[in-house]
């Protein structure tokens, strides 16, 4: 497995905005056969960072979700959102895998 971690710095005065995007993208990953664990947005501390993480059985799994969003129209429509609200400023993309017991 191999969990996605988005850290993204966004504009504060478009938490709604930001918030929509991340409702658009929860059900395409889980189309692609991820699984989201949430976006999670400001309340303390900095108002301009939200995070989200979803997992894939495998980074090649992940890799095949990535290719297959550039073609979907749902995707391409949730890009286009982000990109006509502005609400994303910049975001960094780092990849964990989980140890249990």
């Amino acid at each position: 497995m191999i969990t996605c971690y988005l850290r993204y710095r966004i504009d504060p005065y478009k938490l709604a905005e930001f918030e929509h995007y991340g409702k658009l993208w929860i059900p395409l990953v889980e189309k692609f056969g991820g699984t989201h664990h949430g976006y999670f947005l400001p309340s303390e501390g900095a108002s301009d960072v939200a995070l989200a993480m979803f997992s894939f059985p495998s980074l090649a799994a992940y890799e095949t979700y990535r290719e297959r969003s550039f073609a979907d129209a749902d995707c391409q429509a949730a890009f286009r959102y982000a990109e006509e609200t502005r609400c994303i400023l910049s975001y960094e993309r780092s990849f964990f895998r989980p140890v249990f017991s």
